[in-house]
């Protein structure tokens, strides 16, 4: 067989455009916030990362351009060789002191960071033990190791203590690998009890806090500061994707593990480093991190304001505790029709369906930033309400 048949015979996407609910690579003709202009319309932007709204503040935009200015557009190469600026450093300090931690390393993905960790640490002889629901990298990472891979239920603490006290030390170690924060339903991992698990069966903790880093914790540290359990939790791992407004990732952790990742990462040592521009954005968000809380301030207002008003109308927002709330509907091409619905009233969400989520637990994903308004949420609101009865997802 022709190897390229099967992308012949792949017409999901063709069958999905032609009946209009095709919702990927929607083209966006304006800057990143929380209005979006797309096919010549404006809409309100559900669909974001980008928590704090630092996308358009003034000071993160100048901290790119003087690192664009002082360094170029490219390192044109790896950090281990000829792509190592003293703005990469410069960085990596910084997120230590806010991290609380002794070490970081910074890589050009986030993707990139969990197979550069989890593939550098999990050697033939160990394990990695991972939440059912955590996210993608963390599986390819696991994929790329040489060690073995065991799954427990999500964020269930049994599940996880049968996991541990079932899998065989001998002859390794084993790394038990989180989401701080679950990307797709926003509920939260339950890191004190997974810290006293670690402890007892003699594994070590690492934890993804993409979508917490800016969002949980007293200044926005994350989910371990979030419950006080940074000295227990061993690595913490970041994207610069979501708050911090830019393009990248970290591992956090003591400084002989990071050094060990730093020389031992294939993911690391044979890609290019972060763009000056990029790194330039980082560490204008962390500025604004540490010295504007008002921020975080007022998107945690718009996030419980958000998750009350879904709650009394009465859609299921399952456990969500975060500025990412799902409308879990369960049938897949309702979520697709309701997507369609929302698009037309101006309103962007993302659709889900398996294997992003488990079978019959498709969602619509919402997520909410700081610079939404209170006239933007009276207007989505208005809008799921009034879909939602039509569709007779509503009483």
């Amino acid at each position: 067989m022709d190897l390229f048949q099967k992308c012949r015979d792949y017409i999901e996407p063709t069958l999905a455009k032609q009946a209009g609910y095709y919702p990927y690579f929607q083209v966006i003709e304006s800057e990143s916030d929380s209005k979006v202009r797309i096919g010549g319309r404006d809409l309100v932007m559900l669909g974001s990362n980008n928590y704090l709204g630092l996308t358009t503040h003034p000071h993160v935009r100048e901290r790119a351009r003087r690192a664009l200015d002082a360094f170029g557009p490219s390192c044109s190469g790896s950090r281990l060789l000829n792509g190592n600026f003293s703005i990469h450093e410069e960085l990596e300090a910084r997120l230590a002191t806010f991290v609380h931690k002794e070490d970081v390393l910074v890589f050009s993905t986030g993707f990139q960071t969990n197979l550069g960790t989890i593939s550098a640490l999990v050697g033939r002889h160990d394990t990695a033990v991972i939440d059912k629901d955590d996210h993608a990298s963390i599986y390819d990472g696991c994929k790329l190791s040489y060690g073995k891979v065991v799954r427990y239920e999500h964020n269930d603490m049994n599940s996880l203590r049968e996991t541990l006290a079932s899998v065989k030390t001998e002859h390794g170690g084993v790394l038990v690998v989180t989401d701080g924060v679950f990307s797709m339903e926003g509920d939260v991992a339950r890191l004190p009890e997974m810290v006293a698990l670690c402890k007892e069966f003699g594994a070590r903790l690492m934890v993804d806090d993409a979508h917490a880093s800016g969002v949980l914790g007293p200044h926005g540290e994350g989910t371990p500061a979030h419950f006080g359990v940074t000295e227990d939790v061993d690595l913490i791992m970041s994207t610069f994707s979501k708050s911090f407004a830019s393009l990248g990732g970290f591992i956090a952790g003591d400084a002989a593990v990071i050094d060990y990742i730093r020389h031992n990462s294939r993911p690391f040592i044979f890609s290019a480093a972060m763009t000056p521009a990029s790194v330039g954005a980082c560490l204008g968000a962390l500025d604004v991190i540490e010295t504007e809380p008002e921020h975080r301030e007022r998107l945690w207002k718009t996030v419980r304001r958000m998750q009350s008003e879904y709650r009394r109308m009465g859609f299921n927002t399952g456990a969500s505790e975060t500025p990412v709330i799902p409308i879990i509907l369960g049938d897949e091409m309702l979520v697709f029709e309701f997507w369609r619905r929302l698009l037309d009233a101006g309103v962007f969400v993302n659709p889900v369906r398996p294997p992003a989520v488990p079978a019959g637990r498709a969602l619509l994903r919402t997520s909410y930033m700081a610079t939404h308004t209170e006239a933007q949420m009276d207007f989505v609101l208005s809008a799921f309400e009034r879909i939602g009865h039509e569709l007779g997802v509503l009483s």
